[in-house]
């Protein structure tokens, strides 16, 4: 019969055991893994801004833009229905006293 031998190993080979057999396990799962397709290119978007302040800035012309269009809206028709009192009123007011 053989006779068993049984020895102490030193904690810095059992590591050493314990990392190569972590490497020879964890090699052919990155093979496998590996595809020889290309990887696509993403495209960024044409219109979106990289940072937050970019972002903040595009919102804040944005509104500022409304705001002129609704402020120019306003003002025209202010404008109209002042020439409506001023210069159709007269006319409305001669008719009717006729």
């Amino acid at each position: 019969m053989s006779k068993l031998k049984s020895e102490v190993i030193p904690r810095r080979r059992a590591l050493s055991l314990l990392g190569l057999a972590t490497l020879i396990l964890a090699l052919p799962a990155t093979v496998l893994t590996v595809s020889d397709a290309e990887a696509q290119a993403q495209q960024p978007a044409p219109e979106a801004p990289e940072t937050g302040t970019e972002r903040r800035q595009e919102r804040r012309t944005g509104r500022v833009r409304r705001r002129t269009g609704r402020r120019e809206a306003r003002r025209k028709g202010r404008e109209e229905r002042r020439e409506l009192r001023r210069g159709g009123g007269e006319e409305k007011g001669s008719e009717e006293k006729k």
